[in-house]
């Protein structure tokens, strides 16, 4: 009986273990992920994702492929001079993580700030799926007034 509590014990230990490097990877990929975006690179924001990645700006259709999830970014920061992600909250577990920041972009010199809420889920060190929630108003007025001046 000692021998399979013993037995337990270790393998909990193992598992927690396991659990625990895979949320410390994870959150590292993400905060790598959102460092990233200064670098206004589509192809090197598209490499985080899983070839069938999803990337979900929840105002809008969802975006599903590496490729087109390339795309799509490039679309929208061409006319973004700089972007400065702001992390104010960062939770993970596992395959989970959760971002809530403020992202601080530059159009036509004039600021454009938007709070936004991240969750991501990763499977093998890639980005499976990314939902963003942010308000459309909020980010498409600060752009057309950054546009208009």
């Amino acid at each position: 009986m000692k021998r399979i509590t013993l037995l337990a014990c270790v393998l909990l230990t193992l598992a927690v273990t396991t659990v625990q490097a895979q949320t410390e990877s994870n959150e590292a990929i993400v905060r790598d992920f959102i460092s990233a975006w200064q670098r206004l690179n589509p192809s090197e924001l598209a490499g985080y994702f899983s070839e069938d990645g999803v990337y979900h700006n929840m105002p809008s259709a969802a975006v599903v492929g590496r490729d087109n999830i390339e795309q799509f970014i490039a679309g929208f920061i061409s006319q973004w001079e700089s972007t400065d992600w702001e992390v104010i909250n960062l939770l993970a577990n596992g395959d989970r993580v959760m971002v809530e920041r403020l992202d601080k972009t530059v159009v036509a010199g004039s600021p454009v700030n938007l709070p936004c809420f991240g969750y991501f889920e990763l499977s093998d060190g890639k980005i499976k799926l990314w939902r963003d929630y942010f308000d459309l108003a909020t980010y498409t007025t600060a752009l057309t007034a950054a546009l208009a001046n």
